[in-house]
């Protein structure tokens, strides 16, 4: 068993490829193995959830996934705890596995009730696994939410009952965010939804075990981005050897967001960092740091410099896109960058044909604005946030950096969710901050996707290692850390 971590890289599969290893596996094993496997593992997270519980809940529901629930409480009842089992669906249309399991839970003594137990330490959801596409409702919502509303630690079994396992999203008006521990222990596959969208909050902490069938394979939708291996810099090296770094934005009462993505970048390793600010009343330096080169964004030469640009642009950016879109050595298009592109067929192929003469470029579009350049709602980009990124890397031949809770970053290879990050980055400034890093690891000469993927995972882990008695996080700080 493994606890999945923002330090953890592994492939991960959607609920096809999940099925076909489960029926590879089936097929070479005998009958039940797996199930009994699963709830033995449940059994023993269980235990090491709560050691010391009287009365353990365990909800089944009518497939699999509620078989699981019945080891489970099978090896718990051996074990000496005192599992509590209610069921919901028909005996006689169980699968032969779950009604094996559900025997060996009444051979063991385990109490089945029609009702859960008025106290418990532990509940255990094993009502709904990846095979259901119908949201929990009646008895079963109100299962659910009384064991996510009782304060106690609530163990999901493969995948929060509800949660879509391939793009992480509940039901509407659904929550899994109150229970006073979350914990999710999966099988076989890792799963993206566990990852992005809603399915961090609903999972909570993630356990994987293969059941001993890691022999047994197929082909990955995405990974979990790990941490990045360190960029060493060698001791012959001068400014020029880390590039420039060109931030253009700051329209007029915006200068803030342009200055921020300078920080990140300078402090992220760049050789050199101009910002060039599109309000020409501008103070000519930045006296809180000098070393930030203030220029007018339209004097810039960009032929040999990373482009970081959109970063409080405002409309003011719309007039040097064109520009900036032909020339830049290399780009990372954020915020009022995005919305003019969004609105504008022009800027949309040029964007396109950067990657016809292999000038990298990244996009790094929150929700709303990655909705506006597909043409879609915020909703279809939440619902299924892994295809948008791809749809974005493919339709403008970039790398996408949809950010969110897991952000995904998508281009020409398998996409990658990451992993770090939490609320503290929920704050303005901090998506400025992010640009300046790609930028950074652009100007280095990153590869666009690992400067991506690299940097968002940095971004992330700040925020998760920030101290919690400190000041809160604001953006500036982030940047002036953005090296760690």
């Amino acid at each position: 068993m493994q606890r999945i971590t923002s330090a953890t890289s592994a492939d991960l599969f959607d609920i096809a490829a999940t099925r076909r290893i489960e029926q590879a596996a089936s097929a070479a094993l005998p009958a039940h193995t797996l199930m009994q496997r699963a709830g033995l593992a449940v059994a023993r997270l269980a235990m090491a959830i709560a050691p010391h519980a009287r009365t353990i809940w365990v909800a089944c529901g009518p497939g699999n996934n509620g078989g699981d629930g019945f080891e489970a409480a099978a090896q718990l009842r051996h074990r000496g705890f005192f599992p509590a089992v209610t069921f919901l669906g028909d005996e006689g249309r169980l699968p032969p596995d779950a009604k094996a399991s559900l025997q060996r839970a009444r051979d063991a003594g385990v109490t089945f009730a029609t009702t859960p137990p008025s106290a418990f330490e532990l509940a255990i959801d094993a009502l709904l696994g990846i095979g259901s596409a119908r949201p929990p409702d009646g008895t079963m919502a109100d299962w659910l939410e009384q064991m996510h509303a009782s304060g106690q630690p609530v163990l999901c079994v493969d995948v929060p009952s509800g949660l879509n396992a391939d793009t992480g999203t509940l039901p509407r008006g659904a929550s899994h965010a109150r229970a006073a521990a979350r914990s999710c222990i999966t099988f076989l596959t890792l799963k993206p939804g566990l990852f992005t969208a809603q399915g961090r909050d609903a999972a909570g902490t993630v356990w994987f075990d293969d059941l001993g069938c890691g022999a047994f394979r197929d082909r990955p939708v995405a990974r979990i981005a790990g941490a990045p291996d360190a960029q060493l810099r060698e001791h012959a090296s001068h400014k020029g050897s880390y590039g420039d770094v060109a931030v253009i934005g700051g329209a007029s009462g915006m200068a803030g967001a342009a200055l921020l993505a300078g920080s990140a970048a300078l402090h992220g390793g760049a050789g050199r960092v101009f910002v060039g600010l599109l309000d020409p009343s501008a103070a000519p330096v930045d006296t809180a740091q000098p070393e930030l080169m203030l220029r007018d964004a339209r004097t810039l030469d960009l032929s040999n410099m990373t482009a970081v640009c959109g970063c409080g642009g405002a409309e003011a950016v719309r007039e040097l896109l064109p520009r900036v879109l032909s020339t830049a050595a290399a780009l990372v298009l954020d915020a009022d960058a995005l919305n003019a592109i969004a609105t504008d067929k022009t800027l949309q192929a040029q964007l396109a044909s950067r990657r016809k003469i292999g000038s990298p470029t990244v996009i790094t579009p929150h929700p709303l604005e990655a909705a506006r350049l597909l043409g879609r709602s915020v909703g279809e980009v939440q619902g299924d946030r892994m295809a948008a990124a791809r749809e974005l890397a493919a339709r403008f031949g970039v790398v996408a950096v949809l950010k969110g809770s897991g952000t995904v970053i998508a281009g020409q290879t398998t996409p990658v969710i990451n992993l770090t990050g939490n609320a503290r980055l929920a704050t303005a400034g901090t998506g400025d901050v992010l640009a300046g890093m790609i930028g950074a690891a652009l100007a280095a000469g990153r590869p666009a996707f690992e400067a991506a993927r690299e940097s968002v995972w940095q971004h992330g882990h700040i925020a998760d290692t920030w101290p919690a008695d400190a000041a809160p996080l604001t953006a500036g700080a982030l940047a002036r850390r953005a090296s760690d």
